[in-house]
């Protein structure tokens, strides 16, 4: 009985590679290839955050298909997929060394080459120490504990309660703040977002507030920047209970949050951030409705009108104050923007536009591309271009703030 299972088992273990290349080889094309639509836009943001994994995938693949399938058409079909999805898989590996050292250089051309020196060297020994950590990939970024407070109400307009979120180090103590702001198309997400990020830099000595916002399409602009000022407004006010130092304060925001912080963060009467954090955030919005990303699979036009109650050529105005793009000046906070090459919904030009008008104001501002990454890739918190991505921001952020 047992020998008889045994074979049939055995007859059907060619099955085993020729699965493991297709596989292997569908979720390694979404590296290069951009997602049409919104269903397959996960793997176009995923798969280059796990080329390590899909790496391992192929290579176990192509060894199987060597050691198990019989020759003729469809051990040819395993052995191309196979090595088609080795090489891609391979990609963003290749790309790291030589996206590093740009960010390194631009790291140093902007804030000076001894950016670092007066961070404190306790500081400095909590930071990542590699821009990339392959082990991190498959393990993950341990999480350390701190403290967490969710839910704290601080408005209700409208009879909708506005919450934010406080993580912190487990000492208790006045902190430097980072201020963060969700994504989600300013149609969805909460407070509790991204809170491996939030977490991870709690741990590293500052107080972490992430903060809610109303939604469109019930709500229109400029309702969700009024929003954030109130939780600004709430924060300063009950800075001591919070923790808060706001002589040293930073606000960041990912999509539609970026788009957020850099707006509040360059109001001629806004609070006077020592830093601005901006991951892959809309900055023309007129520009952004008129050539939106090709393909576009999350139908940023849609987007924009339910945001902003209609067209450009209805609400000119409207999309003109909307727009971070329209409000650079001199003085303004140091700023740092992270794109994705990739990014179908919010395209890297849009940064490097927002950069050089800073610049031209001689506002220093920081533009990190990365090659291989596509809209919301810190979703993956262990993932490639995230942990780039976390090395740069938390220098960035510790030279501001100290």
């Amino acid at each position: 009985m047992f020998q008889s299972n045994f074979s049939v088992i055995f007859q059907f273990l060619w099955l085993i590679p020729l699965l493991l290349s297709l596989g292997g080889f569908f979720l390694s094309i979404w590296i290069i290839i951009p997602a049409p639509t919104y269903t397959l836009f996960p793997l176009a943001v995923g798969a280059p955050e796990i080329s390590p994994w899909l790496f391992l995938v192929n290579a176990i693949a192509l060894l199987l298909t060597i050691i198990l399938l019989p020759k003729g058409w469809l051990f040819n079909l395993a052995l191309v997929c196979s090595v088609f999805g080795l090489l891609l898989s391979l990609i963003p590996l290749i790309k790291l060394p030589a996206t590093n050292a740009r960010f390194a250089t631009e790291m140093v051309r902007v804030l000076g080459k001894d950016y670092l020196k007066n961070i404190p060297e306790t500081l400095q020994a909590k930071m990542r120490p590699k821009p990339f950590v392959l082990k991190e990939v498959f393990r993950g970024i341990p999480q350390p504990k701190v403290r967490i407070q969710r839910g704290i109400v601080f408005a209700s307009p409208d009879e909708v309660e506005l919450k934010l979120n406080t993580y912190q180090p487990l000492a208790k103590g006045k902190y430097p703040t980072l201020i963060v702001i969700y994504g989600g198309g300013w149609r969805s997400g909460s407070p509790d977002n991204n809170e491996q990020f939030s977490c991870y830099m709690a741990d590293r000595g500052y107080s972490v507030i992430t903060i809610d916002y109303r939604h469109s399409p019930k709500y229109k602009f400029p309702t969700q920047l009024e929003d954030v000022q109130t939780a600004l407004n709430y924060i300063q006010t009950n800075a001591d209970v919070l923790e808060v130092d706001t002589d040293r304060m930073a606000i960041m925001g990912r999509s539609a949050g970026g788009h957020l912080a850099t707006l509040a963060a360059y109001q001629p009467d806004g609070i006077p951030f020592k830093a601005v954090i901006s991951y892959y955030g809309a900055v023309d919005l007129t520009e952004g409705y008129y050539n939106p990303p090709v393909p576009n699979p999350l139908d940023t036009i849609s987007i924009l009108r339910d945001f902003l109650g209609g067209t450009p050529e209805e609400l000119p105005e409207i999309y003109r104050q909307a727009s971070p793009i329209n409000y650079p000046r001199p003085n303004l906070p140091p700023t740092l923007l992270v794109y994705g090459v990739r990014d179908r919904v919010v395209q890297k030009k849009f940064g490097e536009k927002l950069q050089g008008k800073l610049h031209a104001n001689n506002n220093k501002a920081i533009l990190l591309a990365i090659p291989w990454a596509e809209h919301a890739f810190d979703a993956i918190f262990p993932g490639m271009s995230n942990q780039l991505a976390l090395y740069y921001t938390e220098r960035f952020l510790a030279w501001a703030l100290y």
